[in-house]
């Protein structure tokens, strides 16, 4: 496997401006939140909840497992919140005609976000036709549809040179957002691993941070790394400490 390093194309990101703009007010931070809602046991009034809090604070999306897209889509309709949802998560390993497939589905229903994982284990295996494959078909429904791709890497499964790969593969393939992780695997974001995404997308998509973000100054952490999303279950208690009602 050949390490790629940053795309010399990508200008620079100013996370220093963009993280001082996002904290100087509550309200500017909550348009950075993914509000997150991805247990396995996760119910409709959970799911509403979600989809209340989410509206009252504008968050940027809310972003639920598949199988409650077309609740929340009905629930946030008219608030201009828009719905994501997750394909072929959280382990990365279904087929790329199934991450297809679920990704049409997706977009029918109304999510205008599809956060896809890789296939971490072609990556591993060195095998990085499959991997862009995999996460060009994805990109392409989601866009000929409208809807945004997210890709996450699962940064805490791979080692830096994988993570560098990873993240210029996805770039390539079209990714609105790299993403640095599910929130199942044995690691969540680190401002390490977004300083690594930002230092290869520059200012050609967004980073993600996500998974075991939970406090205020762990999103301060992401956004002076590089993150201009952030994914997280604790979304209102977060803009609340910094001043939300």
């Amino acid at each position: 496997m050949t390490a790629i390093s940053a795309d010399p194309k990508a200008v620079a990101f100013d996370a220093t401006g963009f993280s001082r703009d996002a904290l100087s007010h509550w309200s500017r931070l909550a348009a950075l939140f993914d509000h997150t809602l991805l247990k396995p046991d996760t119910t409709r009034d959970q799911v509403l909840k979600l989809c209340e809090e989410a509206a009252t604070y504008r968050f940027a999306c809310v972003m639920v497992n598949p199988v409650w897209v077309a609740l929340a889509v009905s629930a946030l309709a008219g608030t201009k919140v828009p719905v994501g949802a997750v394909a072929g998560f959280p382990l990365g390993a279904s087929l790329s005609t199934t991450k297809r497939s679920e990704t049409e589905s997706l977009v029918k229903l109304g999510a205008k976000e599809v956060d896809m994982v890789i296939d971490i284990g072609a990556l591993k295996s060195g095998n990085s036709l499959r991997v862009s494959e995999d996460i060009r078909g994805v990109v392409q429904i989601a866009h000929g549809a409208g809807a945004l791709a997210k890709v996450i890497l699962e940064t805490s499964l791979l080692n830096l040179q994988e993570k560098l790969l990873a993240a210029q593969l996805a770039l390539r393939a079209g990714a609105d957002f790299l993403k640095t992780s599910t929130g199942f695997a044995n690691g969540g974001a680190t401002p390490e691993d977004v300083a690594l995404l930002r230092g290869v997308a520059g200012r050609l998509c967004g980073v993600k941070a996500s998974g075991g973000i939970r406090t205020l100054d762990h999103v301060k952490a992401m956004l002076e790394a590089g993150a201009n999303r952030i994914g997280a279950s604790a979304s209102v208690a977060i803009v609340r400490e910094l001043g939300a009602p």
